[in-house]
């Protein structure tokens, strides 16, 4: 069944790259990923991590600099030193007319050469560290990926659920409109109190702001998948998959990763549920685990390299260059110069501060072995939490399977037996209530259970703690169903933006 929802201004262009028609599911997710801003920085951050490997590389081959410079003389303390002399009756030449000295133009070419041919330690930790960094940004590259699907799917289902919401609530009120046209007219035949037309007024206008509520609710998911898949905010959005399904099998982008895993446990078995949710899954490998590895192979070599400052370094170097001394402004480069050499470099005396830098790394590395510990842990009890919650919800999703026939059922008796006057407007107003809350309880278990199964299908490369918000249904007082707690736009906008989802929703019975 098509759920469609339409934006606030219809027959908009469809943006390019986007499908025409209703998305999918799996459509939603490829056009998320390919638009998503998070995920290209994370790539951007892999190609500077791949920068960072190739800098620090570098420092195994050779050096090799060019340069050329030209200098004009405008003084010099040497003008007029070397010029010819004149003794006697002839013109004596001092013989050092052709030294560069005082000269007006100076041209010369250098090449430079260095090799490092010791380092202490320090190019392999380099090295090291560089490789540890690329390690995490892939890490990270494939975290920002299931996030943002994670994130797309719940925003996906939070929409059919708020669409299927609002349908209930406008079913609700027209149901309740229809008594109080049906009392109204009993009133006017004389066969009803002016009280049952006033409590069925009552109960119709009392379904309105709820109405309003889930419109409001539906535009505000909207919003938000609008934003993940970065279409234009007046587009024409509308879902293929809704929420109606009887069978409602897991998602096919999802359904290899999920569907074994499901039918290994029989759902009839409390016992084996119970166990199953403790120890039923070995605890998958998980990309925040192996983060946090590289993070400590880089602690590792960072304080290598703190340690190998304070070994020799030895490097050899070599420049040659081609001079020129023209009178005028053309070089001739008749003179060369080449020297090569050797430099150590071994620091005597820093004032403290290789002993702190060496303090701090070693620091940063326990550190970071602590919260590696402390992350597998995390990271098991998160993975036993996620089994977890996709058996309950695909428990609670069998368990609400029939409640909405038997309330349609329900309601239809109540209802025969209003109109033949043997039972009260309140006999059936709580039976409109309980089919409306079974409507919602099955929605929501449909969309729970959508998001349990790609949390668990995803649960390898999300973060830690990537929890599945449940849109809240607050109590109603008496037989008047009620919406949430009123929330100004900006708060209702940013609680969305944050869980994913949307507020308010649900429907419950009050106790009478």
């Amino acid at each position: 069944m098509f759920a469609t929802l339409t934006a606030t201004r219809a027959g908009a262009q469809v943006p390019d790259g986007v499908p025409a028609g209703p998305l999918t599911l799996e459509q939603a997710l490829a056009l998320a990923e390919v638009r998503s801003e998070s995920i290209g920085i994370s790539r951007e951050g892999l190609q500077r991590a791949e920068g960072e490997r190739v800098r620090a590389r570098s420092g195994l081959f050779p050096q090799l600099s060019a340069s050329a410079t030209y200098d004009r003389a405008l003084a010099s303390e040497f003008s007029g030193l070397f010029n010819n002399q004149t003794f006697g009756n002839g013109t004596d030449t001092s013989g050092f007319e052709n030294l560069p000295f005082g000269r007006a133009n100076t041209w010369r070419i250098s090449l430079a050469l260095s090799q490092n041919v010791y380092t202490g330690g320090r190019q392999q930790a380099q090295e090291a560290v560089a490789q540890a960094g690329r390690e995490s940004a892939a890490q990270g590259v494939s975290t920002a990926r299931a996030q943002l699907l994670f994130d797309a799917t719940q925003a996906y289902y939070d929409l059919a659920l708020s669409d299927r919401l609002v349908r209930i609530a406008e079913a609700t009120r027209d149901q309740a409109g229809a008594t109080l046209r049906q009392t109204q007219a009993g009133f006017d035949a004389g066969t009803q109190p002016e009280f049952e037309v006033i409590r069925a007024r009552v109960t119709r206008d009392s379904q309105t702001p709820v109405v309003i509520r889930q419109r409001a609710n539906r535009e505000v998911a909207l919003l938000r998948l609008k934003q993940l898949l970065d279409v234009p905010q007046d587009f024409d959005l509308q879902l293929a998959d809704g929420l109606e399904d009887e069978r409602l099998p897991p998602p096919a982008v999802f359904a290899a990763q999920v569907l074994p895993l499901e039918q290994s446990v029989p759902l009839d078995d409390p016992a084996v549920v119970s166990a199953a949710a403790r120890t039923g899954i070995p605890v998958p490998d998980r990309t925040v685990v192996s983060e946090a590895t590289a993070t400590v192979r880089l602690r590792e070599a960072s304080l290598k390299l703190t340690e190998a400052q304070k070994n020799p370094s030895v490097a050899v170097n070599s420049t040659y260059s081609r001079l020129g001394y023209p009178s005028n402004l053309f070089p001739t480069f008749d003179r060369s110069n080449w020297s090569v050499g050797a430099s150590v470099n071994l620091p005597v005396l820093t004032g403290g501060r290789q002993r702190g830098d060496e303090q701090v790394a070693r620091a940063e590395l326990e550190q970071a072995r602590l919260q590696l510990r402390q992350t597998q842990e995390l990271a098991a009890l998160d993975s036993r939490s996620a089994w977890a919650e996709l058996l309950a919800a695909r428990a609670t999703w069998e368990a609400t399977a029939g409640t909405i026939q038997q309330a349609t059922r329900a309601y239809e008796i109540a209802d025969v037996r209003y109109r033949a006057g043997v039972s009260t407007q309140l006999e059936l107003s709580d039976a409109r209530l309980l089919l409306q809350q079974a409507e919602a309880n099955r929605a929501q278990a449909a969309r729970d259970l959508q998001v349990a199964r790609a949390r668990m299908a995803l649960l390898p490369d999300l973060p830690i703690g990537a929890t599945i918000p449940r849109v809240p249904q607050p109590q109603a007082p008496q037989t008047v169903p009620t919406p949430s707690r009123p929330q100004t736009a900006g708060q209702t906008i940013t609680n969305a933006a944050q869980t994913g989802g949307f507020q308010g929703g649900g429907f419950q019975v009050g106790n009478r």
